[in-house]
């Protein structure tokens, strides 16, 4: 089997014979939890993949809310990505010092949200770029603004009011990308909550599954992802919501369903940090 998509996948082969091709725009997207001393910014002007420019979550993001990171306006992200240098006609190419799933797969989805689809994200991110040898740098490139028109493609993103919606309707099924403990409300949140659990009828699948840590978090072959969703009852003809822990990780799922074809994953953008600090809300142990 072959990915339907593989053109949203690239290696550091292909990134590394293009770091001069001006239709590329490479994007850091590395991200840390806010409990850690890790400052992704202080990590890419120390190193980077040559040319890229930083994208950070959590400031380009929706700033009137206490929620992490939430998705911001069309115009307030043209603006942004406009100002980092990018285009409509240009490649963009994510990556993070993670592997992928921190945060490289959230801004692969944010520049879909926002129209954009000739976007990929490099496998294995820094660490196995860096590990390869590769080529680095540690001077902040010259960006030039440009402007960046946006499309919001609003079946794309759920809303607390949607996931509360669907419990009963059921139109959708819901991928939780947490890991086992957390999902049974039995291990704590990185981002402390009121409550613990997961949303009522979601179905657990750690995104770990996908980007297995033990692999450098390369994402697996078609084939078993393919037997991974098998092996939790997903069904790729059924509408699909991911979550996860603040609507991160929730898109490497939503990226890896992408990847075999099934282009219209929504991700739950207040994930659990939204619904598991509200606690009139049915919570699933």
């Amino acid at each position: 089997m072959l990915y339907k998509h593989p053109e949203a996948l690239v290696d550091g082969d292909w990134l590394e014979a293009r770091l001069e091709d001006p239709s590329i725009r490479i994007i850091d997207a590395t991200y840390h939890l806010p409990h850690t001393d890790n400052d992704a910014y202080e990590e890419w002007t120390f190193r980077h993949i040559p040319g890229s420019v930083h994208f950070d979550i959590d400031t380009i993001a929706d700033r009137g809310t206490d929620l992490p990171h939430m998705l911001p306006s069309a115009e307030a992200f043209a603006q942004a990505v406009g100002n980092l240098g990018v285009t409509n006609d240009h490649h963009v190419v994510v990556y993070d010092s993670n592997g992928g799933y921190m945060a490289a797969c959230r801004v692969w989805w944010m520049f879909r949200v926002f129209g954009h689809d000739n976007v990929s994200v490099l496998n294995g991110g820094l660490a196995v770029w860096g590990k390869q040898r590769r080529p680095l740098e540690f001077d902040e490139p010259e960006v030039t603004p440009t402007t960046f028109k946006a499309e919001f493609r609003p079946h794309l993103i759920k809303t607390k009011s949607d996931m509360l919606a669907n419990i009963d309707s059921r139109e959708y099924q819901v991928l939780d990308a947490r890991n086992e403990g957390r999902f049974a409300g039995i291990d704590h949140e990185p981002r402390p909550t009121e409550c613990r659990g997961h949303i009522p009828g979601s179905v657990n699948f750690p995104f770990t599954h996908i980007m297995p840590p033990s692999h450098d978090f390369l994402i697996r072959d078609p084939d078993e992802i393919c037997e991974m969703i098998n092996a939790v009852g997903v069904d790729m003809d059924k509408p699909t919501i991911a979550t996860c822990g603040s609507g991160i990780t929730a898109c490497v799922l939503a990226y890896a369903m992408h990847l075999l074809g099934k282009d219209n994953v929504a991700v739950y953008d207040g994930s659990w940090a939204e619904w598991g600090n509200d606690c009139s809300l049915p919570m699933g142990k």
